[in-house]
């Protein structure tokens, strides 16, 4: 929809509309007026740059505001020296917090060098009434505060902190409404996360999300299908449905919509390759979204299924409404449709209370289980959530110890896992230049490891096919499959040839 709208049709000097997303519109237009006077004005664009903190939804959020940012006319810079900085914020670990505040010194330095300059905040942090306080307080440099529930509302705000000197604050408990139709811009042309549904209603007690993202909303499913369709005609070959339980969606709808039923009619869409998803809550994973799966050609072989403890006491106390016994089950149950599945997790060392009887359950579950690969994470006191509030925290000292006997064996299985992939030949979405070395591109398999190989920029956004010549322990170095057959051919023809003479 946004693609044909003409911006310079649309009448400023009325009153905006109610109806959304046609006010947004509104003021799209009415803020790329005041930027083409600012092109007048300094005989160039104002220029935009945008961090982002956090997690894939928080990545999509910064490609929302980077759509808006260069439909009003925008232009994106490097860094924070730019006319337009904003801060996309994660508020998961208290210490998320203090690196966007020492970056606020920074740019407080930064601003003062450069007269004009808007600052803006938004995100998990600002859903935070404590953090909202502090920063109208002592960095009164800010110009622009919104959170999580407001987001489409980006151009109307970005409107009123050019017209105003003041700091805006616009922060919002929950959201009123789901507003599709505003501009996207993508970070990668070949592939794309798609939001499914906002918030969480699980209440997990060290997690915070519930409380600065709200409760669980689902996005309709034709506007799911209209955006994907919308996405693999221009080019997107891979895309990521994101949600904080996707395994959760469209249990508020009338008729209720599964999980499971949506990656069906997504699977349909033309030129769509591989679809992904996360994240995955053990308790809500159903037998039809295993069976989707493993009968599918596009679904990729990798499910994200977050453990966090194998003890059922500790699971009890986190608030995660399985037992160590239902989380086997249900990994037998997956592995016994899907055997060539990648099954990665999350794992939270030193919940308050953990015995080393605990820890020892957890050890048990990692090893049973066989995980491809695992984010293991010491637990973090989490003010705000009701694990933070909990006796019998555990000692840094017997966390650290737990912590990285865990990684080892973790690391130890992930490698083995690795490795039975080594010498087969692979689909490879390729998507980056090496870092390290132009000669060589980056990709990765469907069950989302890394490989890189020679080749160069043309393969960006196709998927070939690659084999895997060694592997690294948690990346591969490979080779074109068409490349090393012709190899193998000219070799075998030339030792023929030697052999007649």
């Amino acid at each position: 929809m946004y693609n044909e709208i003409d911006l310079d049709q649309i009448d400023i000097n009325i009153e905006p509309p109610i109806k959304e997303p046609d006010r947004q519109y509104y003021f799209i237009a009415k803020c790329r007026r005041l930027v083409q006077q600012f092109e007048k004005n300094n005989g160039r664009r104002p220029s935009f740059f945008t961090q982002t903190f956090g997690c894939q939804m928080n990545a999509r959020d910064s490609e929302k505001l980077a759509g808006i940012l260069e439909s009003v006319g925008f232009t994106e810079a490097e860094s924070e020296e730019a006319d337009f900085v904003i801060y996309n914020t994660c508020t998961v670990r208290e210490n998320a917090n203090n690196r966007v505040y020492g970056r606020l010194g920074y740019l407080h330095n930064l601003k003062k060098k450069r007269p004009g300059m808007r600052i803006a905040l938004c995100g998990c942090m600002m859903q935070e009434p404590a953090v909202v306080e502090k920063l109208k307080k002592s960095y009164r440099f800010v110009n622009l505060i919104f959170g999580t529930h407001n987001l489409y509302k980006f151009a109307e705000l970005l409107t009123r902190c050019y017209e105003t000197d003041q700091m805006v604050v616009d922060v919002w408990d929950q959201a009123d409404q789901i507003v599709e139709d505003l501009p996207v811009e993508r970070k990668f042309p070949f592939k794309s996360g798609v939001n499914i549904m906002f918030g969480c209603n699980n209440f997990c007690s060290y997690c915070i999300v519930p409380y600065v993202r709200g409760r669980e909303k689902s996005r309709e499913p034709k506007e799911i299908l209209r955006e994907v369709e919308r996405l693999a005609a221009d080019g997107v070959v891979e895309i990521m449905l994101l949600g904080q339980n996707v395994n959760s969606y469209g249990k508020t709808f009338d008729p209720p919509v599964t999980f499971a039923q949506l990656l069906q009619e997504v699977e349909k869409i033309k030129g769509l390759r591989r679809i992904r998803f996360m994240t995955s809550h053990p308790k809500d994973l159903s037998e039809d979204l295993i069976a989707v799966m493993a009968q599918s050609d596009k679904i990729c072989r990798h499910l994200h299924l977050p453990l966090q403890s194998g003890s059922s006491r500790v699971l009890q106390k986190m608030n995660r409404h399985y037992r160590k016994e239902d989380y086997l089950q249900l990994v037998k149950k997956v592995r016994a449709a899907m055997p060539d599945l990648a099954l990665t997790t999350d794992l939270i060392v030193g919940f308050p209370g953990e015995t080393e009887e605990d820890f020892l359950e957890t050890m048990d579950v990692v090893k049973k289980v066989g995980f491809d690969s695992a984010f293991t994470f010491i637990y973090s006191k989490r003010s705000g959530t009701p694990a933070a509030q909990m006796e019998d925290q555990v000692p840094e000292a017997i966390v650290k110890d737990r912590f990285d006997r865990l990684l080892k064996e973790v690391q130890q299985i992930s490698a083995q896992k690795a490795q039975q992939r080594t010498g087969s030949v692979q689909d490879v979405l390729v998507e980056s230049i090496n870092d390290h070395d132009a000669s060589l591109v980056t990709g990765k398999l469907d069950n989302n490891m890394v490989v890189h190989f020679k080749g160069n920029a043309e393969l960006i956004g196709k998927i070939v096919k690659v084999s895997l010549d060694t592997c690294q322990g948690f990346y591969y170095y490979g080779s074109r499959a068409d490349e090393k057959a012709a190899t193998v051919q000219n070799a075998a023809a030339f030792s023929d040839s030697q052999s007649r003479v």
